[in-house]
């Protein structure tokens, strides 16, 4: 697959970029069963070769939207379209996709080759055409020399491999994965989601995948669409949800955070603790109460005395500085998870993550006390629920 460069100079930077329509469009999408909405007025629109990923919960309702998509299970009101088709109310079996489920579902008494040409066999080639596309697909995945072999005779990650392979093989417009890696072991995961994604690049097939692992979304996704409760509560790039999440119900499921009862006291600057910490304060007033979250891998630690270090090394002292005893460590291979109390946040315990090379060269150890500081730009702000 060629790659045309990109234009450069001052014709093409002012040449308007040209917008084209989504290739699959869906609005105001709701499913219901009974008395239970399972998905509420959804509404997305996904462009073509993009790698979306439905992020969320158990019960969220990303699967019953990718089941949806895939007219395997109808929706009670809405619409859906593919390539500008109106496919809302098609069978599965006239809308253009290839599915990977999380068992896999190959069949066990066919071969490999078998189970990759059985979707091909319905479409009018020739035998020789098939062995020809199943050949390329094999060689595609790495499995040419299992050509022969049955299912059982796989590892899980090979079945996974031979699942995708069968799932593109009629090079669907589409192609759609629920949970395909939650099976695996961590090990096999990490290798098999850089193997997919690779795929997808180099087929340019526009991809959808559920899954409840925020790292293998973050890692695999384009964009990330967060489900909670039959709603979306935020789309956006993997690096727009974690560092700009829109809700706090996002800020806490994609990743770790610290939460901590705060007030604002005005414009710039909250209440924790009874202590004031510098931070972003638009949309709320005065005397609001809110939820303030900073992630354990923003806190910066800083020697004994961070005041004096930082005259040297930082031209501007830092902000949000406190004391901390650290209570406790946790080591998590790359780096070290750690507790710490300090008295300007009261009784509530800080979750930070430093470096294996922060804590050798700060010589952080349990019982010691360090300076830590809460950068005010990584402080977020979210209304207090009820």
């Amino acid at each position: 697959m060629s790659i045309e460069p990109t234009p450069t100079g001052s014709l093409a930077a002012d040449r308007p970029k040209a917008v084209s329509a989504p290739y699959l469009e869906i609005t105001g999408l709701w499913k219901s069963y009974a008395d239970f909405v399972a998905l509420r007025d959804i509404s997305l629109s996904i462009s073509k070769g993009e790698f979306i990923c439905f992020l969320g919960p158990s019960g969220c309702g990303k699967t019953t939207l990718l089941r949806a998509i895939a007219g395997l299970d109808l929706q009670s009101q809405g619409k859906i379209e593919q390539a500008g088709r109106n496919i809302s109310t098609l069978p599965a079996s006239r809308r253009d996709y290839g599915i990977v489920f999380q068992s896999y579902a190959l069949f066990p008494n066919l071969t490999i080759e078998q189970n990759i040409a059985f979707g091909l066999e319905n479409t009018r080639r020739s035998k020789a055409e098939i062995a020809a596309r199943v050949g390329e697909l094999l060689d595609t995945v790495g499995l040419a020399a299992q050509s022969k072999k049955y299912p059982a005779q796989l590892s899980g990650g090979q079945q996974q491999r031979i699942a995708l392979a069968r799932a593109i093989a009629i090079s669907p417009g589409l192609l759609l994965l629920d949970e395909p890696l939650s099976a695996l072991d961590a090990k096999v995961r990490v290798h098999l989601r850089h193997e997919i994604k690779a795929l997808q690049r180099k087929l340019g097939v526009t991809t959808i995948m559920v899954t409840h692992d925020q790292e293998e979304a973050l890692a695999m996704a384009d964009r990330i669409v967060v489900m909670n409760h039959g709603v979306i509560e935020q789309v956006g790039s993997p690096t727009e949800i974690y560092r700009h999440p829109a809700t706090l119900f996002v800020a806490d499921f994609i990743g770790e955070t610290n939460q901590f009862a705060a007030k604002i006291l005005a414009d710039g600057e909250v209440e924790i603790g009874h202590s004031a910490f510098r931070c972003r304060t638009e949309g709320f007033s005065t005397g609001q109460t809110t939820t303030a979250v900073v992630r354990p891998v923003d806190i910066i630690p800083h020697g004994a005395d961070a005041h004096a270090v930082n005259a040297v090394d930082r031209p501007v002292t830092p902000q949000n500085l406190i004391d901390a005893e650290v209570r406790e460590m946790e080591f998590l291979g790359m780096f070290w998870r750690t507790r710490l109390t300090a008295p300007r946040l009261g009784e509530r315990t800080l979750v930070a993550d430093f470096s294996v090379n922060a804590v050798r060269r700060l010589n952080i150890e349990t019982g010691g006390v360090i300076q830590v500081e809460i950068p005010s730009d990584r402080l977020l702000l979210f209304p207090r629920s009820a």
